[in-house]
């Protein structure tokens, strides 16, 4: 009897994606549009720190067959204060986190108008209004700061302001309030998620994803642009041992083509299907994921 991933369709899916609710540059209807035209069957919305585009853009995937799986990026920092993005993937129950997600994005906004009078101390002459009009609404964040720095030609690229203003260590760089893994965790199963520790990279190994899935992670991010193939390898070796369902998504912001364009990382349906079964696993009180 062949078991639900091996019965499921191969069509791709994308588990981490981003869209104008944070700091994407994808309007719902145009991520629908991208998610279609990249052959996708389902794709995660995982702005950060809101579910806010979780809403529109199901409602402009209706009738067109594309699932869209809620859910949500978070940061948070480990027991060495060494930050880590969890991604919060099938939300059921995403206003039992408003609260929270409500003042993470508090936070963002002072986050970002201490970084503003840091870049005004080095004689940059911008404000926190712009960042606000960048950011129209969406969850404010490093790249919104980023945009108006290109747009007014202080530097060329987003990379170039990450690399000269910033990044951390960089001259306006402030550090992000801290949460703990522990409670973001606890913050993703309170919405009926599941917590999938994102872009883990060398970062990711045996000892800390060892102590994250302790607390109750769930899965490893496997596959993204930032992972070389052997990295690849290894995560989906540390992911079956230790029991955590493997995922992967493109960290898709817009982009139109290269590595970071939906759909990239070619994630199949199966590791879908393996989320679905940790989900009802989960609901149904039982420990633990399938295996592939």
């Amino acid at each position: 009897m062949m078991t639900s991933a091996e019965s499921a369709p191969r069509a791709d899916v994308d588990l981490h994606a981003h869209t104008t609710a944070s700091d994407g540059t994808a309007t719902p209807e145009q991520f629908v549009a991208a998610a279609l035209a990249a052959g996708l069957s389902a794709v995660a919305v995982t702005d950060h720190d809101t579910v806010d585009g979780v809403g529109p853009v199901t409602e402009a995937a209706a009738g067109t067959g594309l699932r869209i799986v809620p859910g949500v990026e978070l940061s948070a920092h480990d027991a060495d204060g060494r930050e880590v993005h969890l991604l919060g993937l099938h939300l059921s129950a995403p206003h039992v986190i408003a609260g929270s997600l409500a003042r993470a994005r508090e936070d963002r906004e002072m986050r970002a108008t201490q970084m503003v009078a840091r870049l005004n101390s080095e004689g940059i002459a911008i404000t926190a209004d712009d960042v606000r009009e960048a950011a129209a609404g969406a969850a404010i964040g490093r790249p919104h700061i980023a945009r108006v720095l290109v747009a007014r030609g202080i530097v060329k690229t987003m990379q170039e302001a990450f690399d000269r203003w910033l990044g951390a260590g960089k001259p306006a760089y402030v550090e992000k309030p801290r949460l703990p893994v522990d409670d973001a965790i606890a913050m993703v199963h309170a919405a009926g998620g599941l917590a999938v520790y994102a872009h883990p990279g060398e970062a990711g190994t045996r000892e800390r994803v060892g102590a994250f899935a302790a607390a109750g992670l769930d899965g490893l991010e496997v596959r993204h642009p930032s992972h070389s193939a052997a990295e690849i390898k290894r995560l989906r070796g540390l992911a079956r041992d230790l029991g955590l369902v493997p995922s992967g998504g493109s960290d898709w912001h817009g982009a139109a083509a290269g590595p970071r364009a939906l759909g990239s990382m070619r994630v199949t349906a199966d590791w879908l299907a393996l989320h679905d079964q940790a989900v009802a696993n989960r609901a149904a009180g039982r420990a633990g994921p399938p295996l592939a």
